[in-house]
Order: C-alpha cells, then sequence, then structure tokens
C-alpha cells in the first residue's frame, strides 16, 4: 500500500511540474528590455521595414520617409519586438520612386508621428506588424514667398 501511495505522489508531482512548465512556456517572458539608437544593425533593418509597410498600406501617392526617430526599444525572447516612436514625413518622390527624396514643403506638406511594434527575426528577414499607431502633426509651414523690392516698381 505504501508502494501505491509513492507511486502516485510521484505521479501527481510530475504532472505538477508539467503544469506549471507548460504555464511558463505559454507566459511571455522578456530577456531583456532597453531602449536602443537607430543605428543599431537590427533596428536599422525594423526601421526600413516599417517605411517600406507604411508607404505599401499608405494610399498617398507620395513616398513617406522617416526624418527623426524619437525612441527604440527593443524586447528580447526567442525573438526581437521593437517598438519604434518615429516622425514621418511626404516627400516630393512619388511612389514608388525612393531615391533623392526630399520632405515636401507649402500646400503637400505632412507630417505624421507614429508608434509602431515590430515582432521581428532580422536574420531570417522575418517581420510582422503587431501595433501602428499614427496621428498627423499640425504644423504651418512657411509658404514660399517673394520678396518685391520696393524701389523697383511696375506702378508708373
Amino acid at each position: 500500500m505504501a508502494e501505491l501511495w509513492q507511486a502516485l505522489r510521484l505521479w501527481l508531482a510530475i504532472l505538477l511540474t508539467l503544469m506549471a512548465l507548460t504555464y511558463q512556456a505559454r507566459k511571455k517572458t522578456f530577456l531583456s528590455v532597453r531602449e536602443v539608437t537607430a543605428i543599431e544593425n537590427y533596428a536599422k533593418d525594423s526601421l526600413q521595414w516599417v517605411t517600406d509597410q507604411y508607404n505599401k498600406d499608405s494610399d498617398d501617392k507620395y513616398h513617406f520617409r522617416i526624418f527623426r526617430v524619437l525612441k527604440i526599444q527593443k524586447r528580447i525572447t526567442d525573438h526581437l519586438e521593437y517598438h519604434l516612436n518615429v516622425e514621418m514625413q511626404r516627400t516630393t518622390c512619388q511612389k514608388p520612386e525612393t531615391t533623392h527624396c526630399v520632405p515636401q514643403e507649402g500646400e503637400l506638406y505632412k507630417k505624421v508621428n507614429c508608434f509602431f511594434s515590430v515582432f521581428a527575426i532580422p536574420w531570417v528577414e522575418q517581420y510582422k506588424l503587431l501595433n501602428r499607431s499614427c496621428s498627423s502633426v499640425v504644423e504651418h509651414t512657411p509658404k514660399a514667398t517673394t520678396y518685391e523690392n520696393p524701389a523697383v516698381s511696375n506702378n508708373p
């Protein structure tokens, strides 16, 4: 009878251990969470990927580009997760052109602040957008002005 109780206790201990391990495996545990710079290799790749994704999903006929990185947070588990806060602006390049693109000015000027959360396994070029939130920044850009010299007048 004692052997039966020992076997039952052993079986119960194994069952509880398996349940605990299964629970821990489902729970997302970050090994590291830290702020990184935009020049870090995998952060650069992720910034390029979100820019491409934003332009692919956007109905705007002009290409948008990141002009300022506000914050990048990297989370490490069995993959990387990047949380990117960026400032993007509409450029003078129409899609799909992406070279020599400068920010739009005047009426076509548009700036957006975006937060992207990206699942990344960059060493195999695998990315997935987990979250995206963008809002337009209302700014008044100076319009192109012409200077008229008062000394030179067309009026007789």
